[in-house]
């Protein structure tokens, strides 16, 4: 018996030292870790890493930028029984514990001791919180006793719900899914209030191997775990027998959903892109920014398509190069085989790969991808007569196997009508410009064919030569220095002599032929390079220059001779937009802009306050927000809640920075009704069918037409389109800015200006309209046959009759470079 009682007291006084013992160890642990351990109250204003995403105006998803998918979510938004299988698989006891599962833990510590390393963690979900948050992925001790102490401060701190949010938030669910709301997305296309209680189940079993229970890469195994949590779910009196039964009847339903892009971008959303990294640094790819563009997503569709349809059209007038090649002759001589080349080979644009299986008298047979069949008939072949150069191509085939043989890899599209045509590789490239003249916002922008295959933005990054586009600023400069849209220049040869140049420079007309004295306004409107060149001498290159740089214009693009009355100007299609946008709103300068506002949680971070033409007395109604601040060019995004608080409410109405005036109103508004003429009675005849009277706008073709444009606009809206070659070889002897560029704009423009009503600039005080000979443009007498109005600034209108003046001659003109400053 007393041997019983000293075995006893024995076994009491080590259990009473070991607990000791472990006490102090704990106790020293917490005292040498707890110093290191972070605040807990980080997490009250935690901002989770999300990407970043790029819309249009109207709300429309351009792109997503960054690493983790993830769409955070309030707590009270999930639904109850996702959170019942969450709680199911990972910790069911969340709601009564501390923070911390002494079961789980002991557990853990066994399998230490045994085993020598942690098998199942044991960690409750305020565990899995303190670890995702604050410390590594690291299967060691002290890291344990790190989450623990940190989930009992958690727990001190944060209300249950709260915790779980957290929880539900972070946790990374495979397929780069952050969060419950991601991974609904991911593997079912869903949110997750959508999803069944299946689907929810299968969620749920994630976290604890996202790559091994995953169900698109192992669904057995996946949906093993998944019915095991549904049996713990109703065991826990989670769901009912009959919720139970139908869920675990349901099959694995998960397949791989990318983010869902509503509109195609590319090159809008890199400039958005670069623009957000240059303002925030790499913090803008996790820190959820949602920028809203200026974008509309019908006018970018529309300008996406147009300049499509261009480049085509464009093909097809230069003939057919052929297919890519033909698989038999590369070996490849089985179905199987040619559907194994074209799965592999990427789309392009809209541009499909297909393999030619029969060919027919007038038709050929296709295999395109995932197997399908179809065939091109007779009206999407026929024009495909053999392509030569660009300025030759061979005779319209009259049978398919003129065109193409069985084996061909080829390039097809799909029409609007169903049918697949035949197509290639674009020959030559193209961008597209659309704004709003009175704040420079940008409606559309298209940088070339396909982004994916060079990301090269030709709307901003292309410098080329602007042709004849560039022409009614030289005449503008000239107006500005006391000429009219009546002031007579002749059409007539010149030769102009420079010691620096190797030979005299004889410039001419794109026909070759010359017409003599004619009038500022006809020499524009029939865009003849010999009046251009005679205006700048007789306004002064050094004159045309200065006034062209308060317009806007780099002084460093323009060369101080001659050729700039030719449009000899390093330019690209964005600067030529904000150019015309000074002549398209009245005479003020804007500057383009691409990014309205930045949101971060539904907080405004940043908005646009664009430099703006007021003759509206336009405002800014802000009444129901803060005024938003930009952040510093590389800011933290933690600063942002904190800026956006700190903001007083703004005025009821804000009046928007004012553009400065930089072409005089009358001055404006000749060469506005000048353009006008281009379109209506000169090389933009095309754009008639609009059958608009508020339209002004210049076609440009440069030397050997290695860049053709078309510039048109009204008040409203302003669209540049550029056509050319990247290696600035020539586009084609046939190919001007009229043939080429002009039908791109008028499809675009179709769309843009459908049930808009008209708009024309207020005609300024201080203009007369005076009936003038046509030949001389001087006042008309009586008698005179060949009479019209024009339009005069009332200082300078002509005072005389036509018989006081002289005829030119069409004589050949000399000069040199000391008659040009």
């Amino acid at each position: 018996m007393k041997r019983s009682i000293k075995l006893l007291r024995f076994l009491t006084w080590s259990i009473l030292a070991s607990a000791s013992g472990l006490a102090v160890i704990c106790a020293s642990a917490f005292l040498y870790l707890s110093p290191s351990l972070p605040s807990v109250e980080t997490l009250k204003d935690v901002h989770l890493q999300t990407p970043l995403r790029i819309y249009t105006r109207d709300e429309k998803l351009i792109a997503e930028f960054g690493e983790k998918r993830r769409e955070p979510i309030r707590f009270d938004a999930v639904p109850k029984n996702l959170v019942h299988a969450f709680m199911a698989a990972e910790d069911d006891r969340f709601y009564s514990h501390p923070g911390v599962d002494l079961v789980g833990l002991m557990r853990a510590f066994f399998q230490l001791v045994s085993t020598g390393r942690i098998q199942s963690g044991g960690s409750t979900i305020t565990m899995q919180v303190a670890k995702n948050f604050f410390l590594s992925h690291e299967r060691v001790f002290s890291r344990k006793f790190n989450e623990i102490l940190l989930a009992l401060q958690i727990e001190q701190e944060l209300p249950k719900d709260d915790i779980f949010e957290l929880y539900l938030n972070k946790i990374y669910l495979g397929n780069r899914a952050y969060g419950i709301e991601a991974a609904a997305q991911v593997y079912y296309n869903k949110s997750v209030n959508e999803l069944n209680l299946s689907q929810m189940a299968m969620l749920a079993g994630l976290p604890k191997a996202p790559s091994r229970y995953n169900p698109i890469n192992d669904p057995d195994r996946a949906l093993s775990r998944r019915d095991w949590i549904l049996g713990r779910m109703k065991e826990l009196n989670y769901i009912s027998e009959a919720q139970y039964d139908r869920a675990i009847a349901q099959p694995v339903t998960a397949s791989y959903h990318g983010t869902d892009i509503d509109l195609h971008a590319p090159y809008v959303a890199e400039m958005v892109r670069q623009e957000m990294i240059e303002r925030f640094g790499p913090e803008a790819y996790t820190e959820g920014f949602k920028v809203y563009t200026t974008v509309t997503s019908k006018l970018q569709t529309t300008a996406n398509t147009s300049v499509i349809n261009g480049m085509m059209a464009y093909n097809e007038r230069h003939g057919y190069a052929g297919p890519v090649s033909n698989l038999i002759n590369d070996g490849k001589t089985t179905e199987s085989e040619w559907l194994q080349v074209i799965n592999e080979t990427s789309n392009a644009s809209v541009l499909y790969p297909a393999v030619v299986t029969e060919v027919q008298d007038k038709s050929v047979s296709l295999l395109l991808k995932e197997g399908k069949r179809s065939y091109i008939n007779w009206d999407n072949l026929k024009w495909a007569k053999k392509f030569i150069n660009v300025n030759a191509f061979g005779y319209p085939p009259k049978k398919a196997d003129d065109i193409l043989a069985k084996g061909d890899l080829i390039w097809v599209r799909k029409m609007p009508d169903g049918q697949y045509r035949l197509s290639q590789g674009a020959m030559a490239q193209s961008a597209l410009v659309s704004m709003n003249p009175e704040d420079g916002a940008i409606l559309a922008l298209v940088g070339g064919f396909n982004f994916y295959k060079n990301m090269y933005n030709r709307a901003t990054q292309a410098t080329r030569q602007a042709g004849s586009t560039f022409k009614p600023f030289v005449y503008a400069a000239a107006m500005a220095n006391g000429m009219t849209a009546a002031t007579i220049i002749n059409d007539a040869p010149i030769v102009y002599n420079d010691d620096a140049l190797e030979g005299m420079w004889r410039p001419e007309n794109d026909n070759n032929q010359f017409n003599g004295p004619m009038r500022l306004r006809e020499g524009l409107y029939r865009s003849r390079n010999l009046v251009s060149i005679r205006v700048l001498r007789d306004t002064g290159i050094n004159n045309t220059i200065n006034y062209l740089e308060k317009l806007g214009f780099s002084k460093d693009s323009m060369d101080p001779n001659l050729s700039l009355a030719l449009g000899n100007v390093s330019i690209s299609p964005m600067e030529l937009a904000q150019g015309y946008a000074v002549i398209a709103n009245g005479g003020y300068k804007v500057s383009p802009y691409l990014i309205d506002r930045v949101e971060v949680m539904g907080d405004v971070v940043y908005q646009a306050e664009p430099i703006t033409v007021l003759r509206n007395n336009k405002v800014k109604d802000s009444s129901s927000e803060p005024e938003p601040k930009e952040l510093p060019l590389v800011a933290s995004i933690e600063k942002a809640p904190m800026l956006v608080n700190e903001l007083e409410d703004r005025p009821k109405a804000t009046l928007l920075p004012e553009a400065e005036r930089v072409m005089e109103p009358k001055l404006n508004y000749i060469v506005n009704d000048m353009l006008n003429d281009v379109i209506w009675k000169g090389t933009g005849r095309r754009a008639r069918e609009l059958k608009r009277h508020d339209l002004g706008g210049k076609t440009g073709t440069t030397n050997d037409s290695k860049d053709v444009w078309f510039v048109g606009f009204n008040p409203d809206i302003l669209t540049t389109v550029w056509v050319g070659m990247d290696d600035y070889s020539t586009l084609g002897r046939w190919e001007f800015g009229a043939n080429a560029a002009l039908p791109i704009w008028l499809e675009f423009m179709k769309t843009a200006l459908k049930d808009k009503p008209e708009q024309h600039l207020p005609r300024p005080d201080g203009l007369v309209t005076l009936k003038i000979n046509a030949k001389t443009g001087k006042l008309a007498q009586q008698g005179d046959t060949d009479t019209l109005f024009e339009i005069f600034r009332r200082e300078y209108a002509p005072k005389s009759t036509s018989t006081n003046e002289p005829p030119h001659e069409q004589i050949e003109e000399s000069f040199s470079p000391k008659d040009l400053f």
